[in-house]
């Protein structure tokens, strides 16, 4: 069966409570379809019309419950009519056999029919009535499309205003202002995309206890030149740290296979040979580990191409947003992390430790530059799943 390219547009409310996290776990989770990109866009006017204009002329749903969808639509996803500052919307891409019917089962109807919590809307959306069945409240809480032609509609409409639209909405209506507010980067890192799982919104959920918003998201293929960038200034700590544990380690290994010790200045002199071959190693297993490639003997061209591993790439935003983060993190060494921290949680050891966050407002800059979250990843993949 070949595969669907299925959209899921996380609405405005949904961020600002904070509850992206918990609406990528249950569509992960339940669909078992790959997470393969996502975007964050501001929608101007002129998508929300557009976007409301298709929903109109879809066939999907009856013509009450598309009312209900353009109405909030128009008022929720424009721009804020008072200040023209934009809403956060954000975009999830969805691969896999039968995508969108996936897709369209977990999130469910616009009316709920449970209120148990078994689809996306039932936890995250409502729908309220009076007593004459008449709605005084709605929120769907994503929206998505329901069938192969409007989801191929949809995906070149939003595609093709995802440069103009999309990328760090830094200046939403909800964010905060003030002198200490300060942007960082987070990666959660591929250990968590080994197959699909809950696990990257669960850690998302996490985050959320930082009060902080993502302005920016990206699902990205590290590639080893990026590594080698992102992850230089660690290979020289590693040659420097790992001298003694190395002449250490290489001395109790002719111990036991000589049956005697190395005098003291030999150690030190096994040190410095061996110390820096051993950081390198250790440099390449965590390049290895980002991309997907071992970086030895790769060509300018090869270390340029995307990784073969998976990550997810976001930026938060809001005061002491570096220190907020790194504090949910916790330490590199997840047995050394607390209760509650994404680590602690999530994390094996020193290197598959779950997640990534920059440690200053300097290096989040430096990483950010390396990265890219601003960058479009949308219209390459509705162009392979769109393009006749």
């Amino acid at each position: 069966m070949p595969k669907e390219l299925a959209y899921v547009l996380v609405n405005p409310y949904t961020i600002s409570k904070s509850r992206t996290g918990g609406v990528i776990s249950r569509i992960t989770s339940r669909t078992g379809l790959d997470l393969v990109a996502c975007r964050m866009f501001g929608p101007s006017a002129e998508l929300v019309d557009r976007y409301a204009d298709l929903i109109n002329r879809s066939e999907d749903l009856p013509v009450e419950e598309r009312a209900l969808l353009v109405d909030h639509l128009r008022r929720t996803y424009a721009p804020d009519p008072r200040t023209g500052k934009r809403r956060r919307v954000l975009m999830l891409l969805f691969e896999g056999d039968e995508a969108i019917a996936k897709v369209r089962d977990a999130v469910g109807p616009i009316r709920p029919t449970t209120s148990s919590g078994e689809t996306v809307r039932d936890t995250f959306g409502d729908l309220i009535v009076d007593e004459q069945q008449q709605v005084r409240y709605f929120e769907p809480a994503v929206y998505i499309g329901r069938s192969a032609a409007t989801v191929r509609e949809a995906l070149r409409l939003w595609a093709s205003y995802s440069e103009r639209d999309g990328g760090l909405i830094a200046d939403a209506d909800d964010l905060v202002e003030g002198p200490d507010v300060q942007r960082t980067l987070v990666i959660i890192k591929p250990d968590n995309f080994r197959f699909p799982s809950g696990r990257p919104g669960n850690i998302i959920d996490l985050f959320s206890a930082s009060g902080l918003r993502i302005i920016g998201a990206k699902v990205h293929r590290m590639s080893v030149a990026e590594g080698e960038e992102f992850y230089g200034p660690v290979q020289e700590v590693l040659r420097n740290k790992l001298k003694e544990p190395s002449a250490a380690r290489a001395t109790e290994a002719l111990r036991e296979e000589f049956g005697f010790t190395l005098p003291e200045d030999v150690q030190r002199q096994l040190g410095e040979l061996v110390g820096p071959c051993f950081g390198d190693e250790q440099f390449y297993q965590i390049l290895e580990f980002m991309t997907g490639k071992r970086p030895v003997g790769l060509t300018a061209a090869e270390k340029a191409a995307p990784g073969t591993s998976r990550c997810l790439v976001l930026i938060y935003q809001g005061p002491k947003a570096v220190e907020r983060i790194r504090r949910i993190l916790g330490p590199t060494d997840p047995s050394k992390a607390g209760p509650g921290s994404v680590r602690k949680e999530y994390g094996k050891d020193i290197m598959i430790n779950a997640a990534h966050a920059s440690d200053s407002p300097e290096n989040a800059v430096r990483e950010m530059n390396i990265v890219k979250p601003q960058a479009d990843t949308i219209q390459a993949w509705v162009d392979a799943y769109t393009t006749t």
